[in-house]
């Protein structure tokens, strides 16, 4: 233990060298104008672990070398952890109810997650339990976004973990990649989220990669289309996907023009009706979202300073804080502790057997 925590102590000088670290209190609000959720705060962790950010960084930046991926990998997990029921690492946990099991989770990459547990690991090291597995995943996925060319923001501090999987019938209110713009106003607007907030959430589709069960619905069986599609693309597509055997196994790029950057390109493909999902394409032909689309496809200035508002403002929706759930020790299993817990919709976090 020793030995590992002297290795976390020579990896924060080698960071903080090479990047002139301060410490969080230094840290300054963005201009996003977010109002910061109760219990969060930039400099929550200026006493006990300063050098975080850096760390997550750091190990982040090293992984993005070695796979773009990881950047749309992150993202992806972090929307799934906070819509559900929040930002409290609820989609990190393993076991038999974990939400990984769910079909809208079964494709979450298993190299983001457990880069997630690997920075989790260094920074314990670092400074001690201090730190929960839900912060870690909303500075790395901030970090990941601005590798990959997209808007920085600053991360409000002091999220803790669930104890416990949401369940499934809270797991399964994901927007699914058919719905329709109305079905998706409501979505996001149970969550707090305004039609501003869907557009500009809805570029993430910028970068990664989809799977064919996800987007067949378009030309499986002729051609749909309602949202419009190029021609071109569905038989493209088409073809592509016939030859997904195993089911699942043949992917596409989510945005045409620049598969790995983050860029308003996203919305250049729903201009040429050559968005992956209906729920993508259905953004520009719906009088309720086109607008926004159409000036964002325009300005990637205002689409950048947008989708960092609403990364801010997902990122602390219905968060725990204080003594709500706990600081876990692997962030795939919740800490042990004496008694049975019983599913519950308290402020603890959702509990469920594991």
């Amino acid at each position: 233990m020793a030995s590992t925590r002297a290795a976390a102590i020579i990896l924060v000088a080698l960071i903080c060298g090479t990047m002139h670290c301060h410490p969080a209190a230094a840290m300054k609000v963005d201009t996003t104008g977010v109002a910061v959720a109760d219990g969060l705060s930039l400099g929550f962790y200026q006493d006990t672990c300063p050098f975080v950010e850096h760390i997550v960084e750091f190990l982040v930046g090293e992984a993005f070398k070695k796979d773009v991926g990881i950047a749309p990998a992150l993202i992806r997990i972090f929307f799934h952890d906070c819509f559900p029921q929040g930002c409290d690492a609820s989609v990190l946990l393993n076991g038999t109810a974990s939400e990984q099991i769910q079909p809208p989770n079964q494709t979450l990459r298993p190299t983001a997650l457990k880069l997630i547990e690997d920075i989790r690991a260094a920074v314990h090291s670092a400074c001690g339990p201090f730190v929960s597995c839900a912060d870690i995943l909303a500075l790395a996925t901030r970090d990941s976004l601005v590798d990959a060319g997209g808007p920085s923001y600053a991360v409000a501090l002091g999220r803790r973990d669930a104890l416990a999987p949401a369940l499934p019938n809270i797991t399964n209110t994901l927007p699914a990649p058919f719905f329709t713009v109305p079905q998706l106003i409501k979505s996001f607007g149970d969550r707090g989220l305004n039609v501003t907030d869907l557009v500009a959430l809805s570029g993430a589709h910028s970068f990664g990669v989809a799977h064919c069960p996800a987007f067949e619905d378009r030309f499986k069986n002729g051609t749909d289309t309602n949202p419009p599609i190029d021609p071109k693309f569905a038989a493209t597509l088409k073809a592509k996907c016939a030859g997904d055997n195993p089911v699942g196994t043949v992917t596409q790029n989510l945005d045409v023009r620049t598969p790995d950057k983050f860029d308003n390109k996203y919305y250049f493909d729903l201009v040429a009706s050559q968005g992956l999902f209906k729920s993508d394409q259905a953004l520009f032909h719906h009088s309720a979202t086109n607008r926004t689309a159409v000036r964002f496809s325009l300005n990637e200035g205002a689409f950048f300073t947008q989708f960092a508002i609403s990364m801010v403002k997902m990122s602390q929706m219905d968060v725990l804080t204080g003594t709500q759930g706990e600081i876990r020790n692997n962030c795939a299993v919740p800490n042990k502790r004496v008694g049975i817990q019983t599913a519950a919709g308290n402020n603890d976090g959702l509990a469920a057997e594991m």
